[in-house]
């Protein structure tokens, strides 16, 4: 059974750092292509970022490039997204996802992905 647990967000100001962790169960993170993404009040979900399955290449959308790095640990079957230089349109709830996108232009694409974790609250604010 893939199962897929977020943890690590909470309340941060801006300019801050989180690390959230994305924990995997039923399937090895290096098989499937995990992706993060957001989605905020009343706002369609959107990518954030994207390690690759085969070699492990990341993507990031426009918005957090130079601010979050998305990284794989195999041996603990984890995925991380470091949020660095926090901003308050950061605030969202954060999801992560595993799935096979066949083309690299769809890493950061809601629909190509099969599995879901439940998510994880983020808030940055003074």
């Amino acid at each position: 059974q893939v199962q897929l647990v977020e943890s690590g967000g909470g309340l941060v100001q801006p300019g801050g750092s989180l690390r959230l962790s994305c924990a995997a169960s039923g399937f090895t993170v290096d098989y499937y292509a995990i992706g993060w993404f957001l989605q905020a009040p009343g706002k369609e979900r959107e990518g954030v970022s994207c390690i690759s399955s085969s070699d492990g290449s990341t993507y990031y959308a426009d918005s957090v490039k130079g601010r979050f790095t998305i990284s794989r640990d195999n041996a603990k079957n984890t995925v991380y997204l470091q949020m660095n230089s926090q901003k308050p349109e950061d605030t969202a709830v954060y999801y992560c996802a595993a799935g096979r996108p066949r083309y690299s232009s769809w890493y950061l694409q809601v629909g190509h992905y099969d599995y879901w974790g439940q998510g994880t609250q983020v808030t940055v604010s003074s």
